[in-house]
C-alpha cells in the first residue's frame, strides 16, 4: 500500500489524535506523526470512518498542533520480526530490545493482531505441566494448552509466584523443547529490575522470552504487549514446534489502559466505567492459547489480574473467569499468615484438570487425593469458625483432627519455599501423609485400594 501524508489534524485528546479528510485509511495501520520541530513519533489507526482517522501515538502527545504537524500513513500494520533468536532476550512493550542487546534478524514478520484459534482446530488438552507448586499441581493442575488465570490483589506475591511458575514449569510427557514467554504488563523499575534479576540468576533467561512495559511507557503500548508476547508465542509454538508457557501480568493495568483510551474517545462506557467491548478484547487475547491439529506445538496461558479493592466480582476478573479455563486464587489471609504461595484451593479451580491427571500422566491416586484434601480443608475451615463461637473444647475429638489438619495442610502443603520445586509424586506424598491423621473411615474420596496401596505407610500404627 502507498504512504498517505495530511496536515488535517483537526483535534488531540490524550494519546489520541484526530485526523480529518483522510482517504482508503485501514484500521490498525502504522502512522509516522512528523511535529513541527521535526520530531517523529510512531502511532496506529485506532478507529476510521467517514473520512476522519483516530490515531493512537505510542508516546506524548507534547508538540502535536493542528497548524503544522504532519501525519503518514504507512500502509501496513504493526508487526513483530520474530526468530529462535528471540530466546534469552529482553525486550520493552514495543518488541524493541532492552537488554542492549543486537536487533533480532528476522526470520519473519508477523502481524501481531492475530486471530482466536477456531473450536474445529483445536486438539483436546491432555498433557500435565508440573510448576513445582503443590497446590497448583495436586488440586488445579495445569495442561498443556489451557488458559487459567491468577486471580490477585494489591500488595500479594503475584510476581513471585510468576517468576517461580516461569522458573519451574515443564512438560513431564515427551522430550519436547519447552520454553516461556513472559510478557509484564504496567510494572514500575523496581518490579522489571525484579524479574530481569531472577531469570538470569536462575538461567531460566535462557528459555524464556521477556516482553517488559514499564509504568511510565505509554499506556497505549500496554494493549501492544500481549500481543506481542502472545505472537512470539504462536511463532515459537507452530513454526518451531515448542511447548510455550505465556505468561501475563498484570492484565489489569491493561485493562485501565482499555478504559482510558476509551474515555479518550469519548466511547459510551459500561460497567465502571470499562468499555463494553471489554469481554471481546479479552477474548482476543485468552483465546490465542490452546493446542492446534496437525501442530507440534503448543501454547498455555497463565495470565494474572490483581482485583482491584480484592473484589472477585469486579469486572476484569469477572469477565476473565468466563471466558478462561478455571482460576486460581490468592488469599489475603494466608499471606497475612505469612504463607507462601497464599493460594487458597477452596475458591480455586481448573476446569480441565481432569485431562492432564491419572495412571500414566501423573499416578493413578491423584484426584481421589485432590477431592480428600479438598474436603478435608474445607471441614477444618469451617469448623474455624465454630471454634471461635463455641470454643475448641465443645468440638468433638474428630472435629479437632480436622482442625489439627487445616492447620498442618496451610503450613505444609500450602507453604513452600520460593526456590523449592517439588515433584508431583512428593506433593502427593505430602498430601498421604497429612490425610494420615484422620480416621481412615473419613478417607470417603479415595478409593480403598488406594488406601492400601500408597497411604498405609504413613499411618503410625
Amino acid at each position: 500500500m502507498a504512504i498517505k501524508e495530511y496536515q488535517t489534524v483537526t483535534d488531540v485528546a490524550g494519546p489520541l489524535v484526530f485526523v480529518d479528510r483522510v482517504e482508503a485509511i485501514g484500521y490498525n495501520e502504522l502512522v509516522e506523526v512528523i511535529l513541527p520541530n521535526g520530531e517523529r513519533r510512531k502511532g496506529q489507526v485506532l478507529d476510521t470512518a467517514k473520512g476522519r482517522a483516530v490515531v493512537q501515538i505510542f508516546g506524548s502527545t507534547t508538540g502535536v498542533d493542528t497548524q503544522h504537524t504532519r501525519v503518514r500513513f504507512l500502509g501496513e500494520t504493526m508487526r513483530i520480526s520474530v526468530s529462535d533468536e528471540m530466546l534469552g532476550r529482553v525486550f520493552n512493550g514495543l518488541g524493541e530490545p532492552r537488554d542492549n542487546g543486537p536487533t533480532i534478524i528476522a526470520d519473519e514478520k508477523i502481524d501481531i493482531i492475530g486471530s482466536s484459534i477456531n473450536p474445529t482446530a483445536r486438539r483436546k488438552p491432555e498433557d500435565f505441566i508440573q510448576t513445582g507448586i503443590s497446590t497448583i499441581d495436586v488440586m488445579n493442575t495445569l495442561v498443556r494448552g489451557q488458559k487459567l488465570p491468577i486471580f490477585s490483589g494489591a500488595g500479594m506475591p503475584h510476581n513471585d509466584v510468576a517468576v517461580q511458575i516461569a522458573r519451574q514449569a515443564k512438560v513431564l510427557k515427551g522430550t519436547d523443547k519447552f520454553a516461556v514467554v513472559f510478557a509484564a504488563i504496567g510494572i514500575t523499575h523496581e518490579e522489571a529490575a525484579f524479574f530481569m534479576r531472577d531469570f538470569e540468576m536462575t538461567g531460566a533467561l535462557e528459555r524464556a522470552v521477556l516482553f517488559l512495559n514499564l509504568a511510565d511507557d505509554p499506556s497505549v503500548e500496554r494493549l501492544i504487549t500481549p500481543r506481542m508476547a502472545l505472537t512470539t508465542a504462536e511463532y515459537l509454538a507452530y513454526e518451531k514446534d515448542m511447548h510455550i508457557l505465556v505468561i501475563l501480568t498484570d492484565m489489569t493495568n491493561y485493562c485501565e489502559s482499555l478504559r482510558e483510551i476509551a474515555g479518550a474517545r469519548e466511547e459510551v462506557p459500561g460497567r465502571r466505567g470499562y468499555p463494553g467491548y471489554m469481554y471481546t478484547d479479552l477474548a482476543s487475547i485468552y483465546e490465542r492459547a490452546g493446542i492446534v491439529k496437525g501442530k507440534k506445538g503448543s501454547i498455555t496461558q497463565l495470565s494474572i489480574l490483581s482485583m482491584p479493592g480484592g473484589d472477585i466480582t469486579h469486572p476484569i476478573p469477572d469477565l476473565t473467569g468466563y471466558i478462561t479455563e478455571g482460576q486460581i486464587v490468592l488469599n489475603n489471609d494466608l499471606h497475612r499468615k505469612g504463607i507462601f504461595p497464599p493460594i487458597d484451593v477452596l475458591p480455586s479451580l481448573s476446569r480441565l484438570m481432569n485431562l492432564g491427571i491419572g495412571g500414566e500422566k501423573t499416578r493413578e491416586d491423584h484426584r481421589g487425593v485432590a477431592d480428600q484434601l479438598y474436603a478435608a480443608y474445607a471441614t477444618g475451615r469451617d469448623l474455624r469458625s465454630l471454634s471461635a463461637v463455641v470454643g475448641e473444647e465443645a468440638l468433638t475429638e474428630n472435629d479437632r483432627k480436622y482442625l489439627k489438619f487445616a492447620d498442618a495442610f496451610e503450613n505444609r502443603f500450602v507453604r513452600q519455599g520460593k526456590h523449592e520445586n517439588r515433584e508431583i509424586h512428593q506433593s502427593l506424598d505430602l498430601g498421604w501423609e497429612l490425610l494420615s491423621g484422620l480416621p481412615e473411615t473419613e478417607l470417603k474420596r479415595i478409593k480403598k485400594d488406594y488406601i492400601a496401596k500408597y497411604g498405609k505407610r504413613f499411618r503410625k500404627e
